[in-house]
């Protein structure tokens, strides 16, 4: 766990509950560093996701999550301290970019489902006009680009980060990975059909 991310959630009214269900508190290191810089762990696991969840907060108070998928690696680390990835145009709402433009604190919750991983980021979010960083825009484009021209490039200053219990992650497949893990078996299956035939013949 990276030493900052504790101290920042863990608000005295955190502490207060944990007490009174608990009888005891979580402890909380008083030095930490201002950010937590990701490690290769994290960023290989970032790198390889096609899919997390964005939470904002709207200007009356109002948690708001929102689902983002792309290709695995839309979501680019730029550096220890910072990820970015390129919006597009969708349902017009724009609620996560005006939600930013008030309050820049956010949330990523990014799940490996097969492997039952969860990796939960604190950031700072910027939202810049794609029209006038194009080469910045350029640069984040997903693996194989991507069918339309981005609108928006969202900066996010990692502030620290935790990796969750897998206890509850309940395993889910892409079709893509169930074809991988199925391939054994339909050269298997083919094998067996060929001796078959083989058979028959003699």
């Amino acid at each position: 766990m990276a030493q900052r991310f504790m101290h920042t959630v863990l608000t005295p009214s955190v502490l207060e509950a944990e007490e009174f269900y608990y009888g005891r508190t979580y402890p909380i290191l008083e030095e930490t560093p201002p950010m937590d810089p990701l490690t290769q762990q994290e960023i290989d696991f970032i790198h390889a996701r096609d899919s997390f969840y964005l939470s904002s907060i709207t200007e009356t108070g109002w948690p708001y999550i929102q689902a983002r998928g792309g290709p695995a690696g839309f979501l680019k680390v730029t550096s220890p301290h910072q990820v970015a990835f390129c919006d597009y145009g969708g349902n017009r709402q724009m609620v996560s970019v005006g939600n930013v433009s008030q309050t820049n604190r956010v949330a990523l919750f990014l799940i490996d489902y097969p492997r039952r991983h969860r990796l939960k980021v604190l950031a700072h979010a910027t939202v810049l006009d794609a029209r006038e960083h194009p080469e910045k825009a350029e640069s984040l484009l997903p693996p194989g680009g991507h069918g339309a021209t981005p609108e928006r490039i969202f900066e996010l200053d990692i502030v620290s980060y935790d990796w969750n219990c897998p206890k509850f992650i309940t395993p889910r497949y892409t079709k893509p990975e169930i074809n991988e893990a199925m391939e054994p078996l339909k050269k298997r299956i083919a094998e067996l059909e060929a001796a078959l035939k083989e058979a028959k013949r003699s």
